[in-house]
C-alpha cells in the first residue's frame, strides 16, 4: 500500500475498494528465514515428492488438508526428531497467497538416513490458483527465529489446482487519518466475505502487529466481533514502522494486510541571511519532521497578492533536513515559503513565510 488508510464506509464500498496485500514480507511469516539465507541444506537429499490430492476446494475462511509424502534422507548423528516442510510457489491464478508450506512432517517409515516422511497441507482459500512444489527443508521452526542459513533443497515437484470461493478480504481504517507525530491511533479492521462483500457471521482470530512481527514470528492476537470487526490502539513508536494484519494458517499467512499510517507535512525553514544586496544568492535552511529521506522541497516566492511562484527546489536529505536557495530579484521585503510536496505517507504542507529584505 501507499502512505493512505483504508476507510471503512460500509460492507459495499469496503468490497469495492479495499486492497490486498500479500507478499514475502508480510506473509507468510514461517517462510521469513528462508527468504533471507543463502544455500541448500547438504545434508538433506530429497528422492521424491507426492501430493494425496491434484486439485481440492476450499471456501471462506476454511482449510483443507492434502496428504503430503516425501521420501529421502537426512545426514544426521543428532538424536533430536527430523522435521521436513515442502514449500509450494504460485505458478498461476488469481489468489492473493503466493505460496503454501506443508510444515512438520514427520518420519513416518524407514530411517532418518532413508525414509518416508508424512504430513499435510492445509490449504486456504486464498491460495486460488495452481501450486507447484519446489522445495524441501528440514527443520522444526519456521517462523525466522532460527537464524538458519540454509534455503529449501530444490524440487521439481507436482502441482496442486485450488478453486478458492468466497475468499476473505482485509479492510481497515485509521483513527485519526493523518497521524500526528508522537501521538497513539487506532486500527479498525474488517474481515469480510470479498465474494457478497458482508461478515462471515463468526468471531475471527487475527493477528494485528507492527515492525519485525509483519514478516516473523507470531504477532498480537485479537478476535473479532460476529460482524468481522476489532480495532486495536497503536503505540505512537507503531507510527514509524509498517503495520500489518495477518490470517495465519498452520504454518503461513492465509492472508495479510500491510500499510504505513499517513503523516502530516510539517516544514520549518529560514534564512540563513535576511537582508543582502539584489541578486545574492541567499542559502534557505530547513527540515522536515519524520526525515522523508529524497522527498522534493520548493522554495516558493510571492509575486502579487496571493500568487506563490517556485524559485528553486531541494530533497530531504536523510537526517531531515534540506537547503534551498533564494535571490531576491528586487529591492525591498521578499516574501517566501517552502512547500513539502506530499511524498511517501508524509502529506502536503507549507513552511511559515519569512522575509528577505533586498537592497
Amino acid at each position: 500500500m501507499g502512505a493512505a488508510s483504508l476507510r471503512v464506509k460500509g460492507w459495499a464500498a469496503l468490497a469495492a475498494t479495499v486492497s490486498l496485500l500479500v507478499t514475502a514480507v508480510v506473509a507468510p511469516a514461517a517462510s521469513a528465514a528462508p527468504e533471507t539465507v543463502t544455500t541448500p541444506d547438504p545434508k538433506l537429499t530429497v528422492t521424491s515428492v507426492s501430493l494425496g490430492r491434484t486439485s481440492v476446494a476450499v471456501s471462506g475462511l476454511n482449510t483443507v488438508a492434502v496428504p503430503v509424502t516425501v521420501v529421502g534422507g537426512y545426514d544426521t548423528t543428532e538424536t533430536y526428531p527430523v522435521y521436513l516442510n515442502v514449500f509450494l510457489k504460485r505458478s498461476g491464478g488469481p489468489g492473493p497467497a503466493t505460496y503454501m508450506v506443508a510444515a512438520l512432517l514427520t518420519l513416518a517409515s524407514g530411517t532418518v538416513d532413508d525414509g518416508v516422511w508424512k504430513g499435510s497441507l492445509y490449504v486456504p482459500s486464498t491460495a486460488n490458483g495452481t501450486f507447484k512444489v519446489t522445495g524441501v527443508m528440514e527443520g522444526q521452526v519456521l517462523d525466522g527465529s532460527t537464524g538458519s542459513m540454509t534455503t529449501p533443497t530444490p524440487y521439481d515437484g507436482p502441482s496442486i489446482a485450488v478453486t478458492g470461493v468466497h475468499l476473505p478480504r482485509i479492510g481497515v481504517s485509521i483513527i485519526p487519518k493523518i497521524v500526528p507525530f508522537g501521538s497513539a491511533y487506532t486500527a479498525r479492521v474488517a474481515i469480510i466475505d470479498s465474494a457478497t462483500g458482508k461478515p462471515y457471521g463468526s468471531r475471527i482470530n487475527v493477528q494485528i502487529t507492527w515492525d519485525n512481527l509483519c514478516a516473523e514470528y507470531d504477532g498480537d492476537r485479537y478476535l473479532t466481533n460476529a460482524a468481522g470487526i476489532v480495532e486495536r490502539i497503536y503505540p505512537a513508536a507503531a507510527g514509524s514502522a509498517l503495520n500489518c494484519v495477518r490470517l495465519r494458517g498452520r504454518a503461513f499467512d492465509t492472508l495479510s494486510l500491510g500499510w504505513t499510517v499517513a503523516r502530516p507535512g510539517i516544514v520549518s525553514a529560514a534564512p540563513s541571511k535576511t537582508s543582502v544586496p539584489v541578486g545574492t544568492i541567499v542559502p534557505v535552511n530547513g527540515s522536515v519532521a519524520g526525515a522523508p529521506n529524497n522527498c522534493p522541497v520548493i522554495l516558493q516566492r510571492l509575486t502579487g497578492a496571493t500568487q506563490w511562484r517556485g524559485v528553486s527546489q531541494a530533497r530531504v536529505r536523510q537526517s531531515g533536513r534540506f537547503t534551498v536557495l533564494a535571490q531576491p530579484p528586487y529591492a525591498g521585503n521578499v516574501i517566501y515559503r517552502v512547500y513539502f510536496q506530499r511524498c511517501y505517507q508524509f502529506q502536503a504542507g507549507y513552511s511559515k513565510s519569512f522575509v528577505i529584505r533586498g537592497y
